[in-house]
């Protein structure tokens, strides 16, 4: 079968019409011998009646013989999809299927498959198409395969059938959600030349700093002649207002998207069907839409680094646009299945501070924010596992699992003891909110500017 063809979210194709190749059923070969068996036999037994036997095999096999499809005929597969909010704050996907065909198909042999369940197979008329329809419920974030129809046409009395026409799989990226933050961590030492915060250095746009004398490049526009008539000694004491220079930030993301694993403990086996609850991706989107959506509201630079993608960079920048079109790439990021293993950590701009989102779990970005913190960069651990949901786990899962969190609170620790500051992203009765822990964070950034 060739490759599925795929709409997403901002096509607006028009039904896709495609060439039909037909193929002659068995049921016509068996017509076509039933009735040469029968004229045979009553031939030679001189039967008459045997041999009138053969004649509805005989019409039926000419009638569907005269009714050949030809090579030009077309078929068209069209879905719609569109996404729906329920009064109870339920938001799922409605799709509607619909076939053009020529005028010889009397049947289509359809097979759905929504996502999340096991596809069902239907027979309709060409007419009777436009009524399959259904309904997906939204679970998580990112791209969504909302629904995968494939179909074959079948002709006059089932003397004809089409080839398996190619897949259409309907995908949607389904974008996180912002949670208000405020305020956020920033860096030790502000790198701008201008921006909303108040740097260490003299300048313009600040608060004030102190009064001093005047010096050759200082503006005639800032001397305080009220200091100047109560502190000048002699004829030509000049004294200046200096204000702090104001900066603006850089904050780079990095994306830990080489994996993801749910709440359901058992469903990180690769062999459970179930359903896997929130995932870590889908706080991992959630986490970095709303950092970024802070920190360009506050008028500073983002970046984004996906470690599963080759070309997962976006320079930092800073504007509306350049937020949408980091949302955006922030909600494709899904894991490739193949761990993408990096020689060393990616390089992030200087003074920049690192929010790494991960759930912590192998040593590869321990590894990476460890440089990143010798280097100089304040960096914040992000984590985005979710709390865990052991019912129905067997045995041996539940040691496989303790024995993976006992590694796991072991790089944390390792973390807090070089620096580097931790963010549950998840709330979680047995840890602070996320709001103190902020608040924390940006207190600590005040602290020692």
């Amino acid at each position: 079968m060739s490759e599925p063809l795929r709409q997403t979210e901002l096509s607006t194709d028009p039904p896709r019409t495609v060439p039909t190749e037909w193929r002659r059923s068995a049921r016509l070969d068996d017509s076509v011998v039933i009735a040469l068996l029968l004229a045979t036999i009553g031939t030679i037994t001189s039967r008459v009646e045997v041999v009138l036997l053969a004649l509805p095999f005989i019409l039926s096999a000419a009638w569907a013989i005269d009714r050949r499809p030809r090579r030009t005929e077309t078929s068209g597969l069209d879905v719609e999809v569109q996404r729906v909010q329920s009064a109870v704050d339920a938001h799922y996907f409605a799709y509607r299927v619909a076939i053009g065909t020529d005028s010889v198909t009397e049947l289509v042999h359809l097979r759905v498959a929504e996502e999340g369940s096991a596809p069902y197979v239907l027979l309709a008329s060409p007419r009777a198409t436009g009524m399959v329809a259904g309904t997906v419920p939204i679970a998580h974030t990112g791209r969504v395969r909302v629904v995968e129809v494939a179909y074959r046409l079948i002709g006059t009395d089932g003397a004809w059938i089409s080839l398996p026409m190619a897949p259409v799989v309907v995908e949607r990226v389904v974008m996180p959600s912002i949670k208000p933050l405020g305020e956020i961590a920033l860096p030790r030492r502000l790198a701008g030349l201008t921006g909303t915060h108040t740097s260490a250095r003299p300048g313009d746009g600040g608060e004030f700093r102190d009064l001093h004398p005047y010096a050759p490049g200082d503006r005639l526009r800032r001397i305080d002649w009220k200091a100047t008539a109560r502190r000048s000694q002699g004829f030509g004491d000049l004294y200046v207002r200096r204000t702090d220079a104001t900066a603006d930030a850089t904050v780079m993301l990095v994306l830990d998207s080489r994996d993801d694993v749910g709440e359901v403990v058992e469903a990180w086996s690769p062999s459970f069907r179930g359903e896997s609850g929130v995932t870590a991706m889908d706080l991992t989107r959630e986490a970095a839409a709303s950092i970024a959506a802070a920190v360009v509201g506050a008028g500073d630079r983002v970046g984004l680094i996906d470690l599963a993608a080759h070309d997962g960079v976006v320079a930092a920048g800073f504007g509306k646009r350049h937020l949408n079109r980091l949302l955006r790439r922030v909600a494709e990021c899904t894991p490739h299945g193949v761990r993408f293993s990096r020689r060393r950590a990616p390089i992030v701009p200087a003074g920049a501070i690192v929010y790494a989102l991960s759930t912590f779990l192998d040593d590869e970005v321990t590894e990476m924010a460890l440089r990143w913190r010798v280097s100089g960069h304040r960096v914040i651990a992000v984590d985005v596992l979710p709390t865990p949901d052991l019912e129905g786990c067997p045995s041996r899962a539940l040691t496989a699992h303790r024995l993976l969190m006992v590694e796991r609170r072991h790089r944390l620790s390792m973390l807090e003891n070089h620096g580097i500051e931790r963010l549950r992203w998840q709330e979680d009765p047995a840890n602070p909110s996320r709001a103190i822990v902020m608040h924390s964070l940006v207190r600590a950034t005040r602290r020692r500017a």
